[in-house]
């Protein structure tokens, strides 16, 4: 079943019952299946609580400021080639050191679930240098960041501001397409179409417009209800990072990205 009301996608993120499609429990460790298998994102009940308690515990000590100062600094020490500039900036903030392409490789299947000998061999690099939290927010960084940036690049020299942008581009053309969860009735696997469900012209006038003035919107990309993005405010901050670097005069600089600072889970952001 596809999805494709508003207020019905909000029905079903807000229902306990309706929980992720189950993945894969028998891969070996250090795979991509085994991957998928040890985090929040792919599962339920206490098991998800407990995962998602150490995502945010670990979020807590990154200021999203702090993260998209770095952000711009780095697109505009790079000459504004930004591509990994997200998952940089982050692995630098979490103290992991990457080498480069060995996320984006891991991220390759993260959310399709597809193995390759490429996913698992990078997955094992990354098991190696981080923890899995770590390593849960830079394949996010890299999965849903640079597909945001790249969506809203073709709208960033509008006039609008890089917030506004990027606030209708969650809207207009979400990252993440679709949404899965299983019917508690039936078993059956629901789709929630984000693409319709952000241009529900029940919730938005005009919707297959893109319109930077409409400010927030009740878009869903960040999800709803139980489960909501974590990580929405840093993910926000790593895509303004680069946008004000690619919309403005930034001098580049030669230093490397050492400039976000943790702080603590009680300092004020």
């Amino acid at each position: 079943m596809v999805i494709t009301s508003h207020a019905d996608a909000r029905a079903v993120l807000a229902d306990p019952r309706h929980v992720p499609p189950p993945v894969r429990q028998d891969g070996a460790e250090g795979t991509l299946a085994w991957l998928r298998a040890q985090v929040s994102r792919f599962s339920a009940g206490e098991t998800h609580a407990r995962r998602r308690e150490a995502l945010t515990a670990r979020l807590a000590a990154l200021d999203p400021a702090a993260l998209r100062a770095s952000a711009r600094e780095e697109t505009a020490r790079r000459a504004g080639d930004w591509r990994g500039v997200p998952t940089a900036v982050l692995a630098a903030a979490l103290g992991v050191t990457v080498p480069p392409g060995v996320v984006a490789a891991a991220a390759s299947g993260y959310l399709s679930g597809e193995d390759s000998p490429g996913a698992d061999a990078a997955v094992a690099a990354l098991t190696a240098l981080a923890d899995l939290p770590s390593i849960t927010l830079l394949l996010q960084a890299h999965a849903a960041v640079e597909g945001l940036i790249e969506n809203a690049l073709p709208h960033a020299g509008s006039g609008a501001g890089v917030e506004a942008v990027l606030q209708e581009t969650l809207r207009h053309d979400p990252p993440l397409k679709a949404s899965r969860r299983l019917d508690p009735r039936t078993g059956e696997e629901v789709v929630i179409d984000l693409v319709a469900v952000n241009r529900d012209p029940e919730v938005f006038a005009d919707p297959g417009r893109f319109d930077a003035s409409r400010g927030p919107s009740p878009h869903l990309t960040f999800g709803y209800g139980v489960r909501p993005c974590p990580a929405a405010d840093h993910a926000l901050a790593l895509a303004a990072g680069v946008l004000d670097a690619l919309t403005a005069d930034v001098t580049p600089t030669d230093g490397p990205i050492d400039r976000v600072e943790a702080r603590g889970a009680g300092e004020a952001p």
